[in-house]
């Protein structure tokens, strides 16, 4: 990895995209630290506690903007939701189906949706906890507090949009995954000096602190496994005779990865069981609310095992609606292809199918073990640092996309073939 960064920095043109991604993940953390108009910081720091619940898990993925109240307190959480929304609406509305297959001029049509639809939730999101969570966070508790608040949150998330597209264009990377990216490891420095505060005051054990080590160790060891794992179906495309000249009889192959569906599942999970840590602070009166709070907390083999659950379940929802065997095998159909030893039409899309089956099983335990470990982990040990199985996710898949396309950058340049 270092030597191909190395090498990439050598390259003037690569050299400049390097420094343009950094130069906008800068401005992302300088804007994370900007506080919006109107809000007391004295207050805010005493009034709200995000380190459980989907709250935590908004602040993990915003760098600690939701919890200082900043212009980028929603995050690009809103893009993430309108561009999973408008995946799933491809599938039930025909319009948009019809104009996801339109090729570059339906998907941009497409991402101008999402854009809007981005817009919208984060004037709701700016809505909701401008007058819940930090409704007392105000200097003037008034409409136009909360007006200009709700602006300046919507604002941020639309820079934000707009600097990830920036980056998408002249940068390195997906921008939008390159500012989680930035946002979940903005949290480290912060709790490796808690560990390092634990250890000086005799609270957290050395041989322990090893052990957890060579756990994280293993753990992303095991994630760059799975997430580069895929099975390779070979596909073999007939010969053709076209006029005078001979085409096809080539070979290829479908890549059916074990984790098709990345890290959604997880975030689907972590967001349906997170509610109940979400709304039982305002309910302390509450007994039902308080019981729920219990019962679904992280520590709890109840909440661990219904996360398990929930993962496998949307594993293999997202995998059917982004995944089509039946199309698949009807493209290999009229383009003459066929998987050797499978008959072509619907014995390759069951042959399809049910490797892909296999598959998701495997990624979605693999997915559900990595949720539960952390949680384990952080529940057993005093280290005190927060840092789940989404997280390590994210992390470890955005810095495997990043270091791909800077090699396919140096390939591409590197590449002389007819120019000799």
């Amino acid at each position: 990895m270092l030597d191909t960064l190395k090498k990439a920095w050598n390259i003037p043109d690569l050299r400049k995209k390097i420094i343009y991604t950094f130069v906008m993940l800068i401005i992302f953390r300088i804007g994370s630290n900007l506080p919006i108009p109107g809000v007391d910081s004295f207050k805010l720091k005493s009034m709200v506690e995000t380190d459980a619940g989907l709250l935590g898990f908004f602040n993990l993925m915003s760098g600690g903007s939701f919890k200082r109240f900043s212009v980028f307190a929603l995050g690009i959480a809103p893009y993430i939701t309108s561009s999973i929304v408008m995946q799933l609406l491809q599938i039930a509305i025909p319009a948009l189906e019809e104009l996801a297959k339109e090729g570059e001029s339906g998907r941009k049509t497409i991402a101008r949706y999402t854009r809007y639809l981005t817009v919208v939730l984060a004037l709701l999101q700016g809505f909701a906890i401008s007058n819940s969570i930090f409704a007392n966070a105000f200097i003037v508790n008034d409409f136009m507090s909360k007006f200009v608040a709700v602006i300046a949150m919507a604002a941020g998330t639309a820079f934000l949009m707009f600097l990830g597209e920036k980056i998408n264009e002249n940068g390195i990377g997906n921008g939008i995954s390159l500012f989680i990216f930035a946002g979940i490891i903005s949290s480290l420095p912060t709790g490796l000096y808690n560990i390092f505060l634990r250890i000086k005051a005799g609270e957290v054990d050395v041989i322990t602190l090893l052990f957890f080590l060579i756990g994280a160790m293993l753990l992303i060891a095991a994630v760059i496994y799975i997430q580069e794992g895929q099975r390779k179906i070979p596909v073999q495309y007939s010969k053709r005779v076209i006029g005078r000249k001979m085409y096809g009889g080539q070979s290829s192959h479908i890549p059916l990865k074990v984790n098709q569906t990345g890290v959604i599942p997880v975030i689907f999970a972590t967001s349906i069981l997170a509610i109940p840590q979400t709304i039982a602070p305002f309910f302390p009166n509450s007994k039902f609310w308080m019981g729920a709070l219990s019962v679904f907390d992280a520590k709890t083999i109840f909440y661990n095992v219904l996360n398990a659950l929930l993962i496998i379940f949307f594993t293999y929802f997202y995998t059917s609606v982004t995944f089509n065997p039946d199309e698949i095998a009807d493209n290999m159909k009229k383009n003459g292809g066929f998987i050797p030893g499978i008959r072509p039409g619907k014995p390759t899309a069951n042959f399809i199918s049910r490797s892909l089956n296999r598959l998701t099983i495997v990624g979605a335990i693999f997915l559900a073990i990595i949720a539960s470990i952390p949680n384990v982990l952080l529940a057993y040990s005093s280290l005190g640092i927060r840092f789940g199985g989404t997280s390590l996710l994210i992390v470890v898949g955005v810095a495997l996309e990043t270091m791909k396309q800077i090699e396919a950058q140096l390939v591409m340049r590197h590449y002389k073939g007819f120019l000799r």
